[in-house]
């Protein structure tokens, strides 16, 4: 299987779109992605139902993050926050999340409790705090990828912004991410001065304009995830069914519904017969 490593040596542009749970993940497993991201704020909403602010565990993400990677395929980009306190709790993150089998872990510069990138009110840690944090990582992993989030754009701009990116990719960050900068031309200029791999956030409703992943790739940019399109698709498509039960006591079409039968096989349902006519068979 190609690796993400690989396809970021060979210049690929990379498309992830965002996963919160074995639904959601299972599906986008099977479309053919080079990666998948699983997304804090999703993970959040659909676990606890609370807001993406620093309130989910080390080890209730590491659960969910588990699992996902357990069941497809795809490698797995995973949003680890700000590595969940000081040095040693991104030592024993980086070391969790790469166990788990996660393909590049995702860290940012945010004061604890953090919170979703595209809200206001964000602060960030001096930056030589996180130059630690992850020259921490950087050590502890073995193969996994460092992704560095600097969320000082909202906050400080983009000067400031661009010189943390530099202090984080000099410290031995695989992927630099700028977190909502908010136009083309401040995403081409990170494009330019940035030399290492980029990401970019993809948010509907976010800061950051709505580009096509060949637009990117223009702009210098060789990542785009997708965090919010599965959680915000699934929750108009729930609200539509839901109000269409409401409103005529059964289910009349008003909602376009995944079949039943290719749902069931999704889930795995063929191995279960499979396995209940085997053992059946062996034991008459």
């Amino acid at each position: 299987m190609t690796t993400l490593k690989d396809r970021l040596a060979a210049g690929e542009m990379i498309t992830a779109p965002g996963v919160f749970e074995l639904i959601s993940a299972l599906i986008a497993d099977r479309m053919g992605f080079p990666a998948l991201y699983v997304t804090g704020y999703g993970t959040v909403a659909s676990s606890l139902g609370l807001p993406d602010a620093g309130i989910a565990t080390y080890t209730q993400m590491l659960d969910r993050i588990a699992m996902i990677c357990e069941r497809t395929t795809t490698p797995v980009i995973a949003d680890a926050d700000t590595g969940y306190g000081g040095l040693l709790n991104v030592h024993h993150t980086v070391k969790g999340y790469e166990k788990a089998g996660v393909a590049a872990i995702q860290i940012e510069d945010q004061e604890f409790p953090k919170k979703c990138g595209h809200t206001p009110f964000r602060r960030v840690i001096p930056a030589e705090d996180m130059v630690r944090k992850i020259e921490v990582a950087v050590d502890a992993r073995q193969d996994m990828l460092v992704i560095a989030r600097t969320d000082a754009r909202t906050g400080l701009g983009l000067d400031e912004a661009l010189r943390r990116a530099t202090l984080y990719a000099e410290a031995g960050a695989d992927i630099i991410f700028v977190e909502s900068p908010e136009s083309e031309e401040e995403m081409a200029r990170i494009g330019a001065e940035i030399d290492k791999p980029l990401l970019a956030n993809m948010v509907q409703g976010g800061r950051t304009p709505m580009i096509s992943s060949e637009a990117l790739q223009k702009l210098g940019y060789q990542i785009a995830i997708h965090p919010a399109l599965g959680f915000l698709a699934m929750g108009e498509a729930l609200k539509t069914a839901y109000g269409d039960l409401k409103d005529n006591g059964m289910a009349t079409g008003r909602a376009p519904l995944h079949s039943f039968a290719e749902f069931n096989e999704l889930l795995g349902f063929p191995e279960v017969h499979a396995f209940e006519k085997k053992f059946r068979e062996l034991s008459e």
